[in-house]
């Protein structure tokens, strides 16, 4: 393997940082540059919508110290932008005429927030970077009205933090209930108790026709009405950054097309986190996921193969969210076919849901039992065949079964 140039990375999030730590770690002595085009260091996303938006403390924002980066002579470039990869040369060339040359490149890029047609104005924000967390942050005074058009998780822990601000929230769904397509109707009902019961206006299946400021205030027109605001946050999803690797000549098609091992259609150039769309062995087909953990496993495992450490990408995709002072989790891939065994009572604080597709555990959702979810990614990951009644059981060990397969 070349190691003449190094590793270049475009992004400056979590999967920048996990690739560069586990190359490192591994022994990888030769160059390795971060390309970030924000004006920060490499930073985590998660807090943005939770404690950081609430209390404004970065502590747990920055991924990678000066001083490590310093120690393990890693270059990182900030306010970069980066514009192709030269498939010929291995050099990725940037939008002030430069380029950086490399022996492999890892994209990870990210996505960027999808907008709402025609929604203009400085109070209709969306929540993906750092900076538009410490300006949502000045407008969600108590008393202040908010808006938030998506009960998505960002919509969700945005409401959640405005509550804890003390901002009146009105939730914007345009599904009958929030996480429904995830979680099904049975268990997408918990959703709209847990934000009712924290003073939030949930309108579910409602359907926005357009998003205009008025001076100081945002009018949002619905099927269920007007609604006026002194900010709008919206938040309908995200769309991958994948114009780099198009221009570049890579597979791309919803995100940039890499195999198990994370690598694109090129054989030196490797993509992770929410912009990489992966064949998961797991799943046997194409997928795009937007999480934390996804992004750290998928940059893990492009850093080993850089390595030479044949590495495959094939662990059941896990995330969390909290909101009004419960966690949540979930594990594994369900479908709405799927039955659905509980754990507990969803009336109670804490509960765990198994979703079972002919016997086989595929995922599973918890409210405040994380302990389930670890159980549940050994299971998944494994494809067990588990019995309802003890799964249903709360006097069953569930970390016992684990331990005997």
């Amino acid at each position: 393997m070349s190691a003449e140039h190094g590793v270049v990375i475009v992004g400056g999030g979590q999967a920048a940082a996990v690739a560069t730590r586990t190359l490192r770690r591994r022994g990888y002595a030769a160059p390795i540059t971060i390309l970030g085009e924000e004006p920060h260091r490499p930073y985590q996303r998660p807090p943005l919508s939770k404690e950081f938006l609430v209390k404004g403390d970065d502590s747990a924002l920055d991924l990678l110290a000066p001083a490590w980066t310093e120690a393990q002579g890693v270059t990182v470039r900030t306010g970069v932008r980066a514009t192709r990869v030269d498939s010929a040369s291995g050099a990725v060339d940037l939008a002030d005429g430069t380029s950086v040359r490399a022996d492999h490149v890892l994209l990870a890029t990210g996505g960027r927030p999808r907008r709402f047609p025609g929604a203009d104005g400085d109070r209709i924000r969306y929540l993906r970077t750092r900076a538009d967390a410490e300006t949502l942050r000045g407008d969600l005074a108590p008393g202040a009205r908010l808006v938030v058009v998506g009960a998505g998780f960002i919509g969700a822990e945005v409401a959640s933090s405005a509550r804890a601000l003390g901002a009146e929230v009105t939730v914007l769904e345009m599904a009958p209930a929030p996480l429904l397509g995830l979680l099904g109707p049975r268990l997408a009902e918990t959703c709209v108790r847990r934000h009712t019961a924290a003073g939030v206006d949930l309108r579910c299946g409602v359907t926005v026709a357009g998003i205009q400021q008025a001076g100081e205030e945002v009018v949002v027109e619905t099927s269920a009405g007007r609604f006026v605001a002194d900010v709008v946050v919206i938040g309908i999803g995200i769309e991958p950054n994948d114009e780099i690797a198009a221009a570049s000549g890579l597979v791309v098609g919803n995100g940039i097309h890499v195999d198990e091992h994370c690598r694109t259609s090129h054989p030196h150039v490797y993509a992770a986190g929410d912009v990489a769309n992966q064949l998961h062995p797991l799943l046997e087909g194409r997928v795009r996921v937007e999480h934390f953990d996804n992004a750290s496993k998928q940059a893990a495992t492009a850093a080993n193969n850089i390595l030479g450490r044949t590495t495959v990408a094939a662990d059941p995709h896990w995330f969390w969210s909290d909101q009004y002072d419960a966690n949540l989790q979930y594990v594994g891939h369900a479908s709405g076919s799927d039955d659905i065994v509980l754990r507990g009572s969803t009336e109670a604080d804490s509960w765990t849901a198994f979703f079972l597709r002919d016997g086989v555990l595929r995922a599973a959702f918890a409210v405040d039992n994380p302990e389930d979810i670890m159980v549940a990614r050994e299971l998944v990951a494994g494809r067990r065949v588990v019995a309802p009644e003890v799964l249903a059981d709360p006097d069953v060990d569930l970390f016992e079964m684990v331990e005997q397969a």
